[in-house]
């Protein structure tokens, strides 16, 4: 696909979430990685419903600023997960509500932090880790990052929000939405004892759609 297309494709994604509420005002930025290693980024500041294709920053494989306004201060959050997940060539990172209210709760498993509620939930995002909080745009969550060795494409920023790698933007944007849809589930049944999928139901998927799962969830 060319850097073209590309502009155009963060710019129609970030509407999309903008405007169905799942990045308020100019919170949430998104990255793609080119082929030469380098990286399309939204801007700091700027709302993923209003992108200019023209302004997103374009940076070269070092994070070099090239051209295009200067890049989201979540450059080390982005470029951790692209260095330990070498598959991922696109990265969205928003401040959706059910995401951030579960990342706030004491039971959630570090590991583990949705059950497994659904055969989407799984297809598309395998096992969601729970990271601690940093302060937005601190570097030392590229270490945190690091620390989870690439075993995650999803992962959970405590009191802050969901970041969620994919193969292309589209399976980034997909599974970063059946996120916060199980997130929302969660929080609806919280309490209730809800039947989540079997080892046995696990498995099958696990075996059909040749789906990665991180060894501490397995």
């Amino acid at each position: 696909m060319t850097e073209t297309r590309l502009r155009e494709q963060i710019c129609l994604y970030g509407r999309s979430l903008f405007e169905r509420g799942l990045t308020p005002g100019s919170s949430g930025n998104i990255s793609v990685r080119l082929d030469d290693g380098g990286w399309l980024v939204t801007p700091t500041n700027a709302s993923l419903g209003f992108l200019d294709p023209a302004r997103i920053s374009r940076l070269d494989a070092s994070g070099r600023l090239l051209s295009g306004d200067a890049p989201t201060k979540e450059i080390p959050l982005h470029g951790a997960l692209y260095e330990t997940r070498r598959s991922a060539r696109a990265i969205v990172h928003l401040h959706c509500a059910h995401c951030v209210a579960l990342s706030m709760l004491s039971e959630i498993d570090p590991h583990a932090a949705l059950p497994p509620l659904t055969p989407y939930y799984v297809m598309r995002c395998g096992a969601t880790a729970l990271l601690p909080y940093y302060r937005p745009g601190d570097a030392a969550v590229a270490d945190a990052i690091r620390g989870l060795a690439g075993q995650y494409s999803c992962v959970l920023l405590s009191n802050h929000g969901p970041v969620v790698a994919g193969d292309t933007l589209e399976a980034a944007v997909f599974a970063t939405e059946e996120l916060e849809e199980t997130a929302k589930l969660y929080l609806m049944l919280r309490g209730t004892n809800p039947r989540t999928l079997t080892p046995e139901q696990m498995d099958d998927l696990v075996s059909m759609f040749d789906i990665t799962m991180p060894e501490q969830s397995s």
